[in-house]
């Protein structure tokens, strides 16, 4: 880390700190979710319910990818964060050439794992004869051949956020999702291509933001403790467990997410698959809450785990509460717009009444969970900043894949589609309410 960089965590006054971290993070995480959305938009225009709903299907098997970037992506940086507020260089290295190599032999056996499985998990999932083939094509390029390079280019980003490089993580996510918005509409319309073309154009958008973040971490040997060689890995001073530990929330955060929305879509089929287009529709579009929030608070995890490793818990708790105002704030002004403007939005997606009508229902409820949604990853964020582990994994296990699978389905028997989504805001209220109470144990045990 040079000395500008070690500045900012440092001497830099807070609210520099925070927004000079958070910013850029928040749009890379804005700008992956548009990406992402895109897909579900340009696949909306062909009007075809079925594809909306194949790549909704097909989502949170490709939205696991994510778990495995959380959890050496997250969980690298919090000790290279902490390592370097020590000066402790050397393990910060080992530290980054452990969770890059891991993460790309995860992803990959993950990738083949998948393919081999479809016929076992598409069931499940909720396709049916008529999404099958869709669904197939949009995981074969997404996750068969896509798994590694998207979940690098999302952990090269966290780690080279450790070392206060939040713009170029950034840049790279950005450059990414901006190609891939670009790609899509060629794939689906100009070759034809229809969801194959979309799912290409996400594969493709993935691999240029890995090989940027390869090109710039090559570009900064001189003065970047991240390494490729593969001399440098290592399972010596507690790495692994360290690494894995504290990833290990994020890891379960996606994983009970993937679970809540597996078992959603397949509750919903029983429906219909505009109903599941519906949600899919409206998840989407919350999304850019959730990445809001998401973006904040990893933003937040170097200079937290800097601050406290160095001693300096005055600076640490006022990077915590100044977090916490621009998350709350940020959270009531996009229920606000999400409330207000859920039926318009929701019909540029697709020209389907029925589809729309859904989506519009679906997401004027989940939006009631932006607040909640994003205090919750700001307290996950300080446990897993300062290697905390049993807290942010109660915290992950009870926001999704727990308490909203156990209320999804009594809802749904006693208000039918619209209990089912009631079950996300009760759920991470919920969840709320037991971070708080942790997290003030913990100020007490720390305080200054």
């Amino acid at each position: 880390m040079d000395s500008r960089k070690e500045g900012l965590f440092s001497e830099a006054s807070v609210a520099k700190a925070v927004l000079a971290l958070a910013v850029p993070t928040v749009i890379s995480q804005l700008v992956n979710v548009i990406y992402n959305m895109a897909d579900t938009f340009f696949i909306g225009q062909l009007n075809d319910p079925l594809q909306v709903a194949a790549a909704t299907i097909a989502m949170p098997i490709f939205v696991f990818l994510t778990a495995f970037a959380n959890l050496f992506g997250i969980g690298g940086s919090s000790l290279i964060s902490r390592c370097l507020g020590k000066g402790d260089r050397m393990t910060a290295r080992r530290a980054s050439t452990f969770a890059i190599w891991s993460g790309a032999a995860v992803s990959l056996c993950y990738g083949i794992l998948i393919l081999f499985l479809e016929p076992l998990i598409f069931p499940i999932l909720g396709a049916d004869s008529e999404t099958w083939h869709h669904c197939h094509q949009y995981v074969f390029w997404t996750i068969g051949i896509g798994a590694v390079p998207t979940v690098m280019s999302a952990e090269l980003a966290h780690l080279i956020r450790a070392e206060g490089y939040s713009k170029q993580a950034g840049a790279g996510m950005a450059a990414g999702g901006i190609l891939n918005i670009i790609l899509d509409p060629i794939f689906i319309f100009v070759f034809d291509m229809a969801i194959t073309g979309a799912a290409i154009a996400t594969m493709l958008s993935n691999l240029a933001a890995a090989c940027y973040f390869i090109f710039f971490i090559h570009s900064r040997q001189s003065d970047t403790v991240i390494s490729f060689s593969p001399s440098g890995f290592s399972v010596r001073d507690g790495i692994p467990k360290e690494i894995i530990t504290v990833g290990l929330p994020g890891f379960i955060m996606t994983m009970m997410g993937t679970i809540s929305n597996t078992v959603l879509n397949h509750i919903i089929a029983g429906y219909s698959n505009s109903a599941i287009a519906g949600m899919g529709i409206a998840k989407k579009i919350d999304s850019l809450a959730y990445a809001i929030g998401q973006g904040i608070s990893q933003g937040m995890v170097p200079l937290i785990g800097f601050t406290y490793a160095s001693g300096n818990r005055k600076r640490m708790k006022d990077s915590i509460r100044t977090a916490f105002i621009l998350s709350l704030s940020t959270a009531c002004i996009c229920t606000i717009l999400l409330l207000a403007m859920a039926g318009p939005v929701a019909r540029l997606f697709i020209d389907d009444n029925e589809t729309a009508s859904y989506g519009t229902e679906f997401l004027r409820i989940i939006a009631l969970a932006c607040p909640s949604t994003m205090i919750n990853f700001m307290i996950i964020s300080i446990f897993q900043a300062t290697g905390r582990k049993t807290q942010p994994f109660i915290l992950s296990f009870l926001r999704k894949g727990s308490l909203d699978i156990a209320m999804m389905i009594p809802l749904s028997h006693a208000f039918g589609l619209d209990g089912i989504a009631w079950a996300t805001p009760a759920a991470d209220w919920t969840a709320l309410a037991v971070a708080i109470l942790l997290l003030i144990h913990f100020r007490k045990r720390n305080r200054a």
